[in-house]
C-alpha cells in the first residue's frame, strides 16, 4: 500500500478504504458528490468580508482583523493551509498588536464547505492559541461538521496530489 501522507495519522482500516477507493478511481467521483459547489469567494476583499461576517457572529469581542488575504505563499507541502499571526510592536509607550489571517491559495477553488473549515480553523487562534481540546470544541461550535469537513479535505488534497496535472 503506497503511502497517503495526508492521511498517516489515520487507522490502517481507513487508509485501506482509501487506496480502495484510488485503486477503482473513485475518489474523484466521491468527493464530487458530495461536494458538488465551488464558491464564489474569489478576491482578497471578498475573503476579508467573508471571515470579518464569520467572525462577527462568533467572535463579537475579539480584537479587529487587520488583514486576510490569500496566500500563494502557504504551501501544503509545509502542513499549512493557513496561518494566523498576531502581530505586536511598541508604539509610542503602548504594545499594539494586529490580527492577520492568510488562507492559502488553494482554497480559491475548493467547496465552501471547505473555505468555511479553514476560516473556523484560524479565527479560532483568536481565542486559543494551541491545537487543544478546547481549540478544537470551538471549531465544533462554529463549524458541527468540522472533523468530517477535515477528514474529506485531507482526501481532497490525496486527490489533488494523484490527478495528473
Amino acid at each position: 500500500m503506497s503511502a497517503l501522507k495526508y492521511l498517516s495519522a489515520y487507522p490502517e482500516h481507513i487508509q485501506a478504504k482509501v487506496q480502495a477507493l484510488i485503486a477503482r478511481n473513485e475518489l474523484g467521483t466521491l468527493l464530487a458528490q458530495r461536494y458538488p459547489q465551488r464558491h464564489t469567494v474569489q478576491t482578497d476583499k471578498a475573503l476579508y468580508d467573508y471571515v470579518t461576517e464569520l467572525k462577527q457572529e462568533y467572535f463579537k469581542n475579539s480584537q479587529a482583523l487587520a488583514k486576510v488575504t490569500f496566500d500563494s505563499k502557504i504551501k501544503v507541502i509545509q502542513h499549512a493551509l493557513g496561518t494566523h499571526t498576531q502581530i505586536s510592536r511598541v508604539q509610542g509607550g503602548k504594545l499594539k498588536s494586529k490580527n492577520e489571517i492568510r488562507i492559502a491559495t488553494l482554497f480559491k477553488d475548493t467547496p465552501p464547505e471547505f473555505l468555511k473549515m479553514i476560516v473556523t480553523h484560524e479565527l479560532s487562534h483568536l481565542k486559543e492559541k494551541d491545537h487543544n481540546k478546547a481549540f478544537y470544541q470551538l471549531c465544533q461550535h462554529i463549524e458541527p461538521n468540522y472533523i468530517q469537513l477535515e477528514f474529506d479535505l485531507r482526501l481532497y488534497l490525496t486527490h489533488k496530489e494523484l490527478a495528473p496535472s
